[in-house]
């Protein structure tokens, strides 16, 4: 495997860096993480190994770095709707789950790292760190506590509610990569109908009710 190069000679410190995380990225989807090494990194990017130690001291790290990157990626996409108080909870819900599906399906490599590879032997993700990737299922339950207050959600438990969503949400993204869909589906539709499904199934009758008067 080849990473192409700038053209600019030596490389600055943050595009090495981003080099090699995308090198990396590469290696680890299409060998595994047991076949990954800072050796085969190096040999892909054409640098010596004690090049990617100056940047990572172990592939750990490294892979940490790689889901440490993927989360300040969706994070950004996901900010601006979560900060955004002109929907009704609900649409905010629903909106969420569409950045995040279109972070999922745009972004195949970071999405496998962060949420379906479980490499063995890998050193536990640092719990600060960990606490920050959760934040996404924390503000969503938020939305969903607003949303119930509001009224056009049903009542339940906040956080199950958002972790039961999340996981239909993944589930729909890992089938989109698995190529299960029907072929003969337009598959964006497919999966816009499917998050849209799994977010209506959490409003409260009032909710429908609203809805049914505005199409009416």
């Amino acid at each position: 495997m080849a990473i192409e190069s700038t053209g600019t000679g030596v490389q600055s410190g943050l595009e090495l860096r981003r080099l090699i995380l995308q090198s990396s990225r590469q290696l680890l989807l299409r060998d595994g993480y047991s076949s990954l090494s800072m050796r085969k990194i190096a040999r892909a990017m054409g640098y010596s190994a004690t090049t990617i130690y100056l940047h990572f001291r172990s592939k750990d790290q490294l892979v940490h770095a790689l889901i440490s990157d993927g989360m300040e990626l969706l994070e950004s996409k996901l900010r601006p709707v979560l900060s955004d108080r002109s929907r009704s909870p609900l649409e905010s819900i629903r909106q969420v789950c569409m950045e995040y599906a279109s972070f999922g399906m745009g972004n195949p490599g970071y999405y496998e790292i962060m949420y379906v590879l479980h490499p063995e032997n890998l050193s536990v993700y640092p719990e600060s760190r960990y606490r920050e990737a959760r934040s996404m299922i924390m503000d969503l339950s938020l939305l969903f506590k607003r949303g119930m207050q509001y009224g056009d959600v049903k009542r339940a438990d906040p956080i199950l509610s958002a972790n039961v969503l999340w996981s239909q949400i993944h589930g729909v993204i890992s089938l989109y990569h698995a190529h299960r869909f029907d072929r003969q589906l337009n598959q964006d539709d497919l999966v816009e109908h499917a998050i849209n499904a799994a977010v209506y199934a959490c409003a409260s009758e009032n909710f429908d009710v609203k809805r049914r008067r505005l199409e009416a």
